[in-house]
């Protein structure tokens, strides 16, 4: 096995796929990348056994001498690649002792790789229904919902994003019982209904690949009841579904909400991260004093004796009120969304308050639908 690769092209892929693998293996050959050389088809695969990622290369120079695959340790191999230049790669592998030797001008480099026959095998998907969105799509639903999943090991159905097909829309939910988000997109559809809960950690590689492409790209997702397979470009990305039942979260988003509040999204932002610095860090507390064309922001560290407090300007329909949040969510959750104004919609200071974007015009919104949610903390004198 032998094969000529750009090291910065080679570089560039498995630092793509080294999020697959974990520090902490019990299976010492799934430390390694996998090497698998067919015709001038370098593919290269890398796994943790719950979710195994794969990309193909296209070499120019490639022959299969002895054995066409090798496991190739990874860690060490990136740390090579991360100090070398821009230059072309000599690779060959000796069958009797699985040598992976490595020259580049002046270098030479010999690491010791692994017998291929003991990586674990690409799961194969049977019985799958399948379904396209557009990369940028599947970006940004990930990107507005996965911060909102819990990282508690005790609630695994919590953990990932909970993916709603329907042939009216897509709906993408994630939540940790303090704040939830649900990204819908009406102009996507299935043809069969179906739901599942996709794990966070794979989903996140898949973002991290999407954004680094700024061509518009297709995603092919192919699931069944156990496992999803996600193709786009030269990649293919097969993980496990989070197992059990999804909260009804719909239960949890209050229908009657007459008070609205709109504001600037960044001087609302600015504005907490301010205030926040004067809260209990325990609890990150604020108080929104809201009247009709004004919010007080306020916060008080009983403690330490610090407190603050900074007027907004807004627009606020409904009853005047004092509401308590976790600047800590409100904060990561308004900047998360991309408009200059936002709405938040409450019915009382012990409900949760729902943020909406507000989009000055109904194209810019095509399609899409943002509903955030976080609870309210109980203010000390409420």
């Amino acid at each position: 096995m032998r094969f000529i690769i750009n090291s910065q092209l080679l570089q560039k892929h498995l630092n793509a796929m080294s999020g697959v693998i974990s520090n902490n293996n019990t299976v010492p050959i799934i430390s390694c990348f996998l090497f698998h050389l067919e015709g001038n088809t370098l593919t290269i695969r890398a796994t943790d056994l719950d979710t195994t990622m794969i990309c193909d290369i296209e070499l120019d120079n490639a022959a299969v001498d002895g054995i066409d695959s090798i496991a190739v340790p990874a860690k060490l191999m990136l740390d090579m690649l991360k100090s070398m230049d821009d230059v072309p790669l000599n690779v060959s592998v000796n069958p009797s002792n699985f040598s992976i030797d490595i020259s580049s001008g002046e270098g030479k480099y010999s690491i010791a790789g692994q017998n291929a026959d003991t990586f674990p095998k690409a799961p194969e998907l049977k019985e799958t229904v399948q379904t396209t969105m557009p990369a940028s799509v599947l970006v940004n639903a990930i990107n507005k919902t996965a911060f909102a999943a819990s990282t508690d090991e005790m609630r695994q159905q919590m953990s990932g994003i909970y993916c709603d097909m329907t042939p009216e829309s897509v709906t993408f939910v994630a939540t940790d019982a303090h704040k939830l988000v649900r990204y819908r997109r009406t102009d996507l559809h299935a043809d069969e209904p179906a739901s599942f809960i996709l794990p966070r950690k794979p989903i996140l590689q898949v973002k991290n690949i999407l954004s680094l492409n700024k061509e518009e790209e297709t995603v092919t997702i192919d699931y069944n009841n156990t496992n999803v397979y996600f193709t786009f470009e030269n990649f293919r990305i097969i993980c496990q579904l989070v197992e059990g039942k999804y909260p009804n979260y719909e239960a949890a988003i209050p229908k009657d909400n007459p008070n609205k509040l709109t504001v600037d999204r960044s001087t609302f932002i600015n504005t907490l991260r301010r205030i926040s610095l004067f809260a209990n860090q325990a609890t990150h507390q604020v108080r929104l004093t809201i009247k009709e064309r004004e919010v007080e922001i306020s916060s008080e560290d009983v403690e330490f004796s610090n407190n603050a407090h900074e007027s907004m300007p807004c627009s606020y329909e409904g009853t005047p009120m004092d509401i308590g949040f976790n600047a800590k969510f409100l904060t990561e959750m308004v900047s998360n969304l991309d408009t200059e104004q936002i709405l938040i919609e409450m019915s009382h200071p012990s409900r949760a308050g729902i943020i909406f974007p507000i989009h000055e015009n109904d194209e810019a919104n095509s399609g899409e639908e943002v509903l955030m949610l976080v609870m309210p903390v109980m203010l000390a004198n409420y």
